[in-house]
């Protein structure tokens, strides 16, 4: 499926509020209230709607310490990496990414301690066998945080 100007322009009005409504959506792209629905149709089942979330304020869930955390794995076959890639899921692990360069994953963690860290780091990395060493940043303020993508 390729883009037009239509489809690019609903999906950035659908990432910064998917519940417009679909008359609304249709008057800003001056297309019928059916055409957009179809259109959004096609671009769920296309894959560039993978989900509709709503954004949630970690300060106010007491999630209020962010940490970057990269992590060296020990071993990177590829049995292990997907055993690492299993355990970086947990739900204190907002993202995890598997990169290049020194480190092999650059995590991002919301907690609501540093004690609650602590337990993690035993957990996650003092404890496991396939982690040779891991580096944290503390996040002073999240001056942006967003998951638009166009």
């Amino acid at each position: 499926m390729t883009l037009d100007n239509f489809d690019r322009t609903l999906l950035e009005l659908l990432q910064k509020d998917c519940q417009t409504p679909l008359r609304e959506l249709a008057e800003r792209v001056h297309l019928s209230t059916a055409s957009v629905q179809r259109r959004i149709q096609k671009l769920k089942s296309g894959g560039f709607i993978q989900a509709n979330v709503a954004v949630l304020d970690p300060d106010r869930l007491g999630q209020v310490i962010t940490l970057l955390v990269e992590v060296q794995a020990s071993k990177t076959h590829a049995a292990d990496l997907a055993l690492l890639k299993a355990q970086f899921s947990g739900p204190e692990i907002q993202q995890c990414y598997y990169v290049t360069g020194e480190a092999d994953f650059m995590l991002v963690l919301l907690v609501p301690s540093m004690s609650r860290f602590q337990e993690l780091c035993d957990t996650l990395f003092h404890n496991n066998p396939n982690v040779k060493w891991f580096r944290t940043i503390v996040v002073l303020d999240r001056v942006k945080t967003t998951l638009e993508v166009i």
